[in-house]
């Protein structure tokens, strides 16, 4: 099968965050989709099916699938509109999230996600000793978002992935802050892996409704503070968070199975 590795939310090589795009004729066993992520060992692999006239996409890490990725949806339809349909500007894909609506607009992939609003709980001592950080608020929703005092708060925070391994009921754990130059910036980390996420477009599906509100403002830039480094350019609609990103070519080639 046609393979390819994308860097979403960068414009050149080693920035950004990696994913890897596999083309297929046909859905293949889940489990041996699972093996392919897993034998890629990128934070994600995309499943691309082109199913008659209906673009088909799944999403999964080297552990299991997942609901939701918007760096790999990103990536992906860099490959439909610059790989498989050269000067298409908008795809469609079918997932378990929904319809997702991905368009070109100049240098950007803007990307049509759902918007996650999390609920905003309580401090406990649990959370307080795994994170081992001042944190101002905290909220929870597929992921636990805790927003810390500033951006040199969350650019140098350092993750103890053991405590951290305790907090079990979320996919992973996101820290924010108002930005210095971006309107806010973060971090995301995956506990299960044991690893930072380099850039996390499904996060900002929750945490561009927590600072559209703090700011008073619908359009967002935002910047993903890890090694590797992301800006997201974001807007708050009614009922959709729209995210889009630069994206680069890393490999193509072909998988035999």
């Amino acid at each position: 099968m046609k393979y390819y590795i994308v860097n979403a939310f960068a414009a050149e090589p080693f920035r950004g965050n990696p994913a890897g795009v596999c083309v297929l004729d046909e859905w293949l066993p889940t489990d041996l989709m699972q093996k392919i992520a897993r034998e890629n060992g990128l934070p994600e692999t995309a499943f691309f099916l082109r199913d008659g006239r209906v673009d088909c996409l799944r999403w999964f890490t080297p552990l299991n699938e997942i609901d939701l990725c918007g760096h790999a949806t990103l990536a992906a339809a860099y490959v439909v509109m610059e790989m498989i349909e050269p000067g298409a500007s908008r795809v469609q894909f079918e997932t378990v999230s929904g319809t997702l609506t991905v368009e070109k607009r100049e240098h950007l992939y803007r990307m049509a996600l759902p918007k996650r609003r999390p609920e905003k709980i309580r401090i406990t001592d649990e959370v307080a000793k795994a994170m081992n950080i001042p944190i101002r608020e905290l909220y929870s929703g597929r992921d636990l978002i805790a927003v810390l005092n500033d951006e040199d708060a969350v650019l140098h925070y350092r993750p103890d992935y053991q405590k951290l391994s305790r907090l079990n009921g979320w996919l992973g754990i996101v820290i924010t802050a108002k930005g210095n130059s971006a309107d806010f910036v973060s971090r995301y980390f995956c506990p299960e892996l044991r690893e930072e996420d380099p850039v996390t477009g499904s996060s900002h599906c929750s945490l561009v409704p927590i600072w559209s509100e703090k700011l008073n403002k619908t359009e967002l830039v935002a910047e993903q503070l890890s090694e590797r480094g992301g800006v997201l350019y974001c807007e708050q609609t009614q009922d959709k968070v729209m995210v889009a990103g630069e994206a680069c070519l890393y490999l193509k080639g072909e998988l035999i199975i």
